[in-house]
């Protein structure tokens, strides 16, 4: 806990890198020899498009249709303190922390984004959105039934098999568990914010008040 806030123990993906489904996507989405160009390279063309200005190492212009001149704001998405966060941070853009998929480490991400911010034309300070999953009912006990199939959802996932079907109250309620399956899911559950109104605004006020954030991302999944 850091000011009332869970922030569980790091999740470790390293299982998922040999599932079959994983050496599917891989097939399927990168080319023999394909290299991904740096991330900072291509966050500076799409930039560069929607003002309108782009131009290749030959001189040669590109230009957004749509998108140049529609005065659209870019944000950056980041799990970690990673170089989303670094980035964000250095372009002067809003940033999104990822609470929500990866809590361990959100007050990292919004620290090092924090720690590389620089004015810009778009911000004079940093600005940050932090996800957070949230299940509301009228009720504390209808919330928790609304939401009780999200730890079967994020165990498919999770176990290298690919997303299921969001399943009801009533076919998650005749899951067999074991103590793995609730290892592997037992962060996302967790800090999962799910109950009444009463209950669950004073838990995502805790999540605004630690993290600092400048405003929430909210994201519901029920059946």
């Amino acid at each position: 806990m850091v000011g009332g806030l869970l922030i569980p123990p790091p999740f470790w993906y390293a299982h998922l890198v040999g599932s079959p489904r994983f050496a599917l996507a891989s097939a399927l989405l990168h080319q023999p020899g394909a290299q991904p160009p740096p991330f900072a390279g291509q966050v500076a063309d799409i930039l560069a498009l929607l003002r309108g200005d782009y131009r290749d190492a030959d001189g040669l212009d590109a230009h957004a249709v749509p998108g140049e001149g529609a005065g659209v704001q870019v944000w950056l998405l980041g799990s970690s303190g990673g170089e989303s966060a670094r980035l964000a941070g250095a372009l002067g853009l809003p940033f999104a922390a990822n609470y929500h998929v990866s809590p361990a480490t959100v007050l990292e991400a919004v620290a090092t984004y924090r720690a590389a911010f620089r004015p810009s034309a778009a911000l004079n300070r940093p600005y940050v959105s932090v996800s957070a999953d949230v299940v509301v009912a009228d009720t504390d006990a209808r919330a928790r039934r609304l939401a009780s199939p999200y730890p079967a959802w994020v165990r498919s996932i999770r176990g290298g098999g690919g997303a299921i079907p969001f399943p009801s109250p009533e076919r998650a309620a005749a899951d067999t568990w074991t103590d793995a399956d609730r290892d592997l899911v037992d962060d996302r559950v967790r800090t999962q914010f799910v109950g009444a109104p009463d209950t669950v605004t004073e838990r995502l006020r805790v999540l605004r008040d630690v993290t600092g954030a400048d405003e929430l991302l909210v994201t519901t999944i029920t059946h």
